[in-house]
């Protein structure tokens, strides 16, 4: 028998995700907490950072610390994707060129 899980290996998965292995980390935290049930508290919580594993599969960048770079400086039309996992790229559309 696996031991329950916990916030902390939840969060040991999430906390150093990149878009590059987001769509990874979020199968493991499904897999973590796939014996659970649905309205048990730990389940809510892997849900929510499932949630931003899959906006940031999408995305750039967490954003998470600190201020945004703002658009207007110098070099930024040369990054080819500035979404971060709170405003994705839509789905289906490539980055920007």
């Amino acid at each position: 028998m696996r031991a329950r899980p916990t916030r902390a290996d939840i969060d040991a998965l999430v906390g150093p995700a990149t878009p590059q292995f987001a769509y990874q980390l979020r199968a493991r935290v499904r897999e973590l907490v796939a014996d659970l049930p649905e309205d048990d508290e730990l389940h809510r919580y892997a849900e929510q950072k499932i949630e931003l594993l899959d906006r940031l599969g999408y995305a750039s960048s967490k954003a998470e610390e600190g201020p945004r770079e703002p658009a207007s400086r110098p070099g930024w039309e040369q990054i080819p994707s500035s979404a971060a996992a709170d405003e994705p790229l839509p789905r289906g559309e490539p980055p920007p060129a």
